[in-house]
């Protein structure tokens, strides 16, 4: 990850920013959806997706952690839930569902 965004530019960040926050916002308007609704799990595979691309291979194990870690983590989940209440466990759920976990 270091090696990899070390040459991203204070644009690239902004950039990879934004595209967070847009995956993050379509979780919200899903909150209240059954995690393994196929419109919900895109958005898991989009995600996995973003941080493989952005800043490194993110694995199905490695994607499973960070879906914990969005919800016992208070830190995490509240930056998550800055986009509507329940967005953390949204992901985390799906996660878990898209991981078989």
């Amino acid at each position: 990850s270091e090696r990899r965004s070390a040459k991203y530019t204070k644009e690239d960040f902004a950039r990879l920013q934004d595209e967070a926050g847009e995956i993050f916002a379509a979780f919200a308007a899903f909150v209240g959806t059954d995690a393994a609704d196929d419109r919900v799990q895109a958005l898991v595979k989009r995600w996995q997706s973003h941080i493989s691309e952005s800043y490194y291979t993110c694995t199905n194990e490695i994607l499973a952690g960070l879906g914990q870690m969005y919800v016992l983590d208070e830190r995490f989940r509240k930056n998550i839930d800055q986009y509507g209440a329940g967005t953390a466990q949204l992901m985390s759920d799906a996660i878990a569902v898209h991981c078989g976990k």
